[in-house]
């Protein structure tokens, strides 16, 4: 009987471990986390975003970010909140022909959005195009007619999805496997040829977005498989790779990662829909970087 009883209680423990470690495997389960950042909002559907691509944080009116669909849709931004939900589509009244990255920086003017089309999967453009408007208001309609900016590479054609402002000079980062990184002083109007300048390679490959921080401080950059933030000063001066400090993202299993921000302690994410939902996908993690 007590061989038994003691049986019994050895498997009753077994049984609670096992439960536990399951438990505890749910809890701290790798999509919700990545690295130094955990998950405060998951995967809100973007139904009117099927390929969200570029994300920018809004300079204008607070707890705002801005998206937009990749090239083969009509030119318009999609307002979102800090949880991803739509506050907004404002209309701009232009044709692209690859529209992969928005924006925000200053601008004469004030505060003003980037519109960078600047893909070329094929390297056959002649040049590619920036369009710079007055940030609009997540109730807005349509946008002011932007400036346009043409613009090209000093050393040939790239391919790239990823464009940041500091200042008055704009950022390209290629997408290839060094993410190259080209500066371009901006001149204070539009139909203005600009001429893009390599300074130097982040050593990442396939970069999908870059943004700058509110304040300026930061730059984040990414790819499918992690967020780089840099300080500013580190990664606009050129030369030598910038040390940036890495957030491994592969774990939050996004389809296919497109966009990112970041504003003070939060980081943003977009990505494209799966093939059988076409709803693109809005991610936002608190993190504790350095």
């Amino acid at each position: 009987m007590r061989a038994a009883f003691a049986t019994r209680l050895i498997w009753l423990t077994v049984l609670v471990v096992l439960i536990g470690a399951v438990g505890l495997a749910v809890v701290t389960r790798p999509e919700d986390a990545a690295g130094p950042c955990v998950v405060v909002q998951r995967t809100t559907s973007l139904r009117q975003v099927p390929e969200a691509s570029g994300l920018a944080v809004s300079r204008r009116t607070p707890g705002i970010l801005w998206s937009h669909n990749d090239s083969g849709h009509a030119t318009v931004l999609f307002a979102l909140d800090a949880s991803g939900a739509l506050r907004g589509q404002v209309r701009v009244p232009i044709e692209t022909q690859d529209w992969e990255d928005v924006s925000s920086g200053s601008c004469p003017g004030g505060e003003c959005l980037y519109i960078a089309d600047i893909g070329d999967n094929g390297l056959s453009r002649h040049h590619i195009r920036i369009f710079r408007l007055p940030e609009p208001s997540p109730d807005d309609t349509e946008t002011a007619p932007p400036e346009v900016f043409n613009a090209s590479y000093t050393d040939g054609r790239h391919n790239a999805e990823a464009l940041f402002v500091v200042g008055t000079d704009l950022f390209i980062v290629t997408r290839d496997r060094t993410g190259a990184l080209y500066r371009a002083a901006l001149p204070p109007s539009g139909a203005t040829n600009v001429a893009f300048e390599r300074i130097g390679q982040l050593d990442l490959a396939a970069v999908t977005d870059a943004e700058t921080t509110r304040d300026a401080r930061s730059v984040v950059v990414r790819t499918s498989h992690e967020a780089v933030v840099y300080r500013t000063v580190d990664i606009v001066r050129g030369g030598a790779v910038p040390a940036g400090f890495s957030i491994p993202i592969d774990g939050l299993k996004e389809a296919q990662g497109e966009g990112v921000a970041l504003d003070g302690n939060m980081l943003y994410l977009v990505s494209e829909g799966r093939p059988w939902r076409r709803a693109g996908r809005f991610l936002s993690l608190r993190c504790t970087l350095p």
